[in-house]
């Protein structure tokens, strides 16, 4: 049975490193970590060679010193096992582990993640600093739980070593069985690409046109990255819960070519995440019209909702981020910390840790700011920080264990993500799609998740939403098509983007009209298709209900020709030699509907279907927003709350028509009410 998140009260917490510091200044840390509210701190997972200093020789005196102090002070300790950074001893003495980059260049020690999880000899030697961990501080008081190495997968997310060139060699002949039906899965006839020897068979490597490699090959290589990394990840969680079975174990990230979900599922209590909103703004698109800035970090708590309804924070944002040479975000205005504590909390946080307690004298993250600037003298970040402390300490315990409600879902699966960093014909539509249908009913206040399809999906978990967004699913099994029309036969609302269902789980485009496997479900056929660039002018789509609103037909047109008596043409395309053609249409499917739009989501085509859809808020009944407030409900047994939060600098006038209460502040509210800039409320 999977361990809780939090039990007793909302943990808060800060990422100490106590090798970076003289003893002499923890105990004045721990004093004043305390006093902030805090009852949590992480510590140990980039400490090697200082567990294990040469090989087989293990100490653990700094952290004996520093975790039994934290447990005087009343702090919990997460530790983490330090497999993220290999020592210098272990890399000079074994090469292999080394990862290896698809040009062949092998990478050295002087960062972090420079290993490759496939080598035999970094796998024991990970699994013997583990048991060590594990031995020595499994029945500690002091530590509460484990975290897995650190961020997997992220920095590099590809690995070609000679180690995993044999691995995924092996991983093939698992999942194929003969070089026949791995010729055939990866259409090797093609270019005269057929292995006769499984000698033969290798992971990408450099081709006459570069990063070309054949695209079935590509797609099984995020395959293999996926279930070599957990792999990985599995013999560390077994080590740990043989030998600390009362404590918790996770991971933290949320990085590619890796399916969280079933590392999730089959290795962790619950996942944790690296929460930093500044990233969403200083990476935004410079042409993106009407951007959502920081508050588009909710759209990837939602993803990390997906794989764990209440789930840990382990790095939270708290000042200016970068290393010397990258990643310049600047230092959050006052409110804005707290603001990003309460986005992640709203979306499932039970626990959340700042990043970090002081900031680095040297590195590369002298630049990513702690709480504490390097003078250790106050500053306005832990004052805020001792108010999140206050307010959670008074009602964190009514917070844990609710989950987030909502009724509308965006859908995603691993196979079209993977495939789509390569096909750009449909892989970098799903990226936009996904962030404009979550800017159309963000703004409308309509709460949503992100639902990852898989082999184990059940039609009862999707029947709990009442429409499902599933924008550009190009790979789509039969099996899927089944599932979904279920959904679909029971009242459920679903809704297609071009470049549907036209390829099977192998990449292989299907000989049947598109859209492939969703053709029944939508009742229509594609006549034609182009992608809209060069010398294809952008067009437009003219909706029925409305003829002179038009809204852009973005990146590519799907043209649609009815099939069955039971769709109607929603919209038509506006321009273009296919003008007057079906662009939208809704096949009514049982007690049902299914909606194809034959082109690349925006904003404006989001609201028209969210509009005709009826979609309201939730809290319509009793709440008037303004569009910068995101609204998002934590729903428990017995109490309902509503998080209201404020992302505009300016203050937000609210209404409401019925009275609630602040759970922070205890004050009740009704009528209007202006919310401070970066203001938080929680209304129960």
């Amino acid at each position: 049975m999977k361990k809780l998140v939090a039990a007793d009260r909302f943990e808060l917490g800060v990422c100490y490193y106590p090798e970076h510091w003289p003893e002499e200044m923890w105990e004045d840390d721990y004093r004043r970590m305390v006093e902030t509210g805090f009852t949590i701190v992480r510590m140990g997972e980039f400490a090697w060679s200082i567990f294990e200093p040469e090989e087989g020789v293990y100490q653990f005196e700094l952290f004996d010193l520093a975790i039994d102090l934290a447990y005087r002070h009343g702090l919990k300790v997460v530790l983490g096992t330090p497999t993220a950074t290999p020592p210098a001893w272990l890399t000079e003495r074994y090469p292999e582990v080394l990862n290896v980059t698809y040009e062949g260049v092998t990478l050295q020690h002087g960062m972090r993640r420079h290993y490759n999880y496939s080598s035999p000899k970094y796998r024991e030697l990970c699994a013997r600093i583990a048991a060590q961990l594990a031995a020595h501080y499994g029945n500690h008081p002091g530590v509460t739980g484990w975290q897995i190495d650190n961020e997997l997968n992220c920095e590099i997310s590809e690995f070609y070593s000679e180690s995993d060139h044999k691995s995924f060699r092996k991983w093939l002949q698992d999942k194929y069985g003969s070089l026949e039906k791995l010729n055939e899965a990866w259409g090797a006839v093609f270019w005269n690409q057929s292995y006769t020897n499984w000698s033969q068979v290798f992971l990408p490597r450099p081709t006459p046109v570069p990063r070309q490699p054949n695209p079935h090959q590509a797609l099984d290589e995020k395959r293999f990255i996926s279930d070599n990394t957990i792999s990985f990840a599995k013999n560390q969680a077994d080590i740990i819960r043989a030998a600390a079975p009362d404590q918790w174990v996770t991971t933290n990230g949320l990085f590619g070519h890796l399916d969280s979900h079933q590392m999730s599922d089959e290795l962790l209590d619950f996942f944790s995440y690296d929460s930093y909103p500044q990233f969403s703004s200083i990476h935004t698109d410079p042409g993106e019209r009407n951007p959502l800035g920081d508050r588009s970090w909710s759209l990837s708590l939602s993803v990390v909702r997906s794989i764990s309804p209440n789930f840990c924070i382990m790095e939270q944002q708290s000042g200016p981020g970068g290393w010397v040479n990258r990643m310049d975000m600047p230092s959050p205005k006052p409110g804005q910390m707290r603001l990003w504590t309460y986005q992640s909390i709203a979306h499932g946080a039970d626990m959340v840790l700042y990043f970090r307690w002081r900031t680095a004298t040297m590195g590369n993250e002298i630049y990513w700011h702690g709480l504490n600037d390097y003078h250790n003298q106050p500053n306005r970040r832990v004052r805020e920080a001792a108010r999140i402390g206050q307010e959670l300490a008074a009602s964190g315990q009514e917070i844990i264990g609710t989950r987030a409600e909502a009724t509308v879902a965006i859908l995603r699966d691993y196979d079209n993500e993977w495939d789509g960093e390569y096909d750009v014909w449909h892989g970098p539509f799903m990226w936009q799609s996904n962030k404009e249908w979550f800017k159309a009913l963000q703004r409308q206040h309509i709460p949503s998740d992100i639902v990852y399809l898989g082999g184990a999906t059940t039609v009862e978990e999707l029947a709990r939403y009442q429409v499902l967004v599933y924008p550009h699913p190009a790979i789509m099994t039969d099996e899927t098509a089944v599932l979904l029309d279920e959904y679909v036969q029971q009242g459920g609302k679903l809704i297609f983007g071009c470049r549907t269902g036209y390829k099977d789980k192998r990449g292989h485009c299907y000989m049947r009209p598109f859209p492939g496997a969703a053709r029944q479900l939508c009742g229509v056929t594609v006549e034609e298709f182009t992608v809209v660039k060069g010398t294809r002018r952008p067009t437009f789509i003219s909706w029925t209900e409305a003829p002179e609103a038009l809204t852009g037909a973005d990146a590519f047109n799907d043209i649609l020709h009815v099939e069955e008596d039971s769709v109607e043409v929603m919209a038509t395309y506006a321009s273009d030699y296919y003008k007057g053609k079906p662009a939208v249409t809704r096949n009514l499917r049982g007690k049902g509907e299914v909606w194809y739009y034959g082109a690349v989501f925006n904003e404006e085509a989001a609201t028209r279907i969210i509009g005709a859809l009826n979609l309201r808020s939730p809290a319509e009944h009793w709440l008037e927003l303004p569009s910068e407030v995101e609204l998002q409900i934590r729903q428990g047994e017995s109490a309902s709350l509503t998080f209201l939060l404020n992302y505009s600098e300016e203050p937000a006038v609210i209404s409401l028509k019925e009275q609630r209460t602040d759970l922070l502040t205890g004050e009740s509210i009704s009528g209007t009410y202006s919310m401070e800039g970066f203001g938080v409320l929680v209304l129960k």
